[in-house]
């Protein structure tokens, strides 16, 4: 039998940026805090993401920011006025961690490490100024069990090396992680447990992932007009392009991408070529769309921009001046600088006789249609889509079918782009929770 350990305090669930910032408020509130976690230490995921240089936010005004979230804006708004870009930098800052705003305007330690601001931040965590300390209880698996008695105090199952042991409090908060990175702690399990309370949880899907292409000799005509070329796709690149250029970046390119409502969405960047597919920054800034379009449709395309900063007239006036005996890679690499993996994917891509053709090639050039047909794994992915809904939430983030009990950060059904958006997102609903959590218990 589980042996129950009474307590007062507040049960969090996570020790991710959402758990944490979460324990930080309630602490710093006078409340005491337990908190739970699987893994052997806590911000596993956090680590992870600091480690090629810890992108805390985005500098860009609050309006502009909260744009970045989709279809979830309005419900995200308020919490990331309240805990938003200035706020994660005075944050950092009360920790010692001093910032600086990139030529993008990603926001990153000084020293571009997330392991000081980490230890920082455990360090008052568990021995504050005043108030109690956050009490961590690692190596705790959260099975599933979760009891409301008729007194309102939860009782939650965790499984540890020693057997099941229950622990009890007047609130819970869950800051459980979304489904990719299972390896780190964000599996998803919890997905099941929740449903079966009648909590509303949408599908977890992939975001900010690569994807598979299709295979460019089979795909079927998919050209904005009659003068770009026909290519076709079935599914991955040639052994040829593979064995080459995997794992080799597009540096200095454009993709668009037609929106549901019929606008087209466009942006300069990078990104990379795999084994099956393409990831990368790039890639996913337009992930949502282009996993919701082969969602609906079984496959997505977008219009691949080798060279953005020349105009079609001047690719196309390259293109068709003579050539003599030069063969065709050298009569791109001579006349337009384009070379390597760029030059690769159109002969990867196009037809023989599109290669021969002066305007269908530059049509290519500036508009090269590349096939997508899935999503890669949801644990591969930078984070996940889909998790509780808000509509079973109340405005402090307190599931209305279960009171007391707190949902927070990526499990909840919301998606972001990269940037610093998905890291405040999560501290902004970790405050939010806490504020609920406190007005709860009053």
């Amino acid at each position: 039998m589980p042996v129950a350990t009474p307590t007062q305090s507040v049960i969090i669930v996570g020790a991710g940026p959402s758990g944490l910032m979460a324990a930080e408020h309630l602490s710093a509130a006078g409340v005491a805090v337990d908190l739970f976690d699987a893994m052997p230490s806590v911000g596993r995921k956090f680590l992870l993401a600091g480690k090629g240089g810890l992108n805390l936010t985005h500098a860009e005004p609050v309006d502009r920011f909260v744009t970045r979230y989709g279809a979830r804006q309005a419900l995200l708004t308020e919490p990331l006025q309240d805990f938003g870009p200035q706020q994660v930098r005075e944050w950092a800052k009360s920790l010692g961690v001093d910032t600086f705003v990139g030529t993008s305007g990603h926001v990153f330690p000084t020293d571009m490490k997330a392991a000081p601001l980490l230890r920082a931040w455990l360090t008052r965590l568990r021995h504050p100024q005043s108030g109690p300390g956050v009490r961590f209880h690692m190596r705790h698996r959260w099975n599933g069990g979760l009891e409301r008695g008729a007194d309102g105090v939860f009782s939650l199952s965790f499984d540890t090396a020693q057997g099941t042991v229950r622990h009890q409090a007047p609130a819970v908060v869950l800051a459980l992680g979304g489904g990719s990175w299972a390896r780190l702690g964000s599996d998803g399990a919890w997905v099941p447990w929740l449903r079966s309370r009648d909590i509303e949880v949408a599908p977890l899907r992939p975001a900010n992932c690569g994807f598979d292409v299709a295979s460019p000799r089979a795909q079927a005509p998919c050209s904005r007009s009659e003068a770009e070329p026909t290519v076709s796709t079935s599914s991955g690149w040639s052994a040829h392009f593979t064995s080459r250029h995997a794992g080799e970046p597009f540096k200095s390119v454009a993709i668009s991408v037609a929106t549901p409502d019929g606008v087209s969405w466009r942006r300069l960047g990078e990104f990379v070529a795999t084994a099956t597919g393409l990831e990368g920054s790039l890639i996913y800034a337009a992930s949502s769309l282009l996993r919701n379009e082969i969602a609906a449709r079984g496959s997505a395309t977008f219009w691949l921009d080798l060279l953005p900063d020349l105009s079609a007239q001047r690719v196309l006036a390259e293109v068709s001046h003579p050539r003599g005996s030069r063969s065709l890679s050298s009569h791109l690499k001579s006349r337009l600088h384009l070379q390597g993996i760029k030059a690769a994917i159109l002969f990867e891509i196009l037809a023989k006789d599109d290669l021969a053709k002066p305007q269908a090639l530059a049509g290519a050039i500036k508009a090269l249609p590349i096939r997508l047909v899935a999503a890669r794994p949801i644990d591969e992915a930078i984070s996940s889509a889909g998790g509780v809904r808000f509509e079973g939430l109340d405005h402090a983030l307190m599931v209305t079918a279960q009171p007391g009990l707190f949902c927070v950060g990526e499990m909840l059904d919301w998606e972001a782009p990269t940037g610093g958006y998905l890291l405040t997102a999560c501290l902004a609903t970790g405050v939010r929770a806490a504020q609920g959590v406190r007005r709860y218990l009053s």
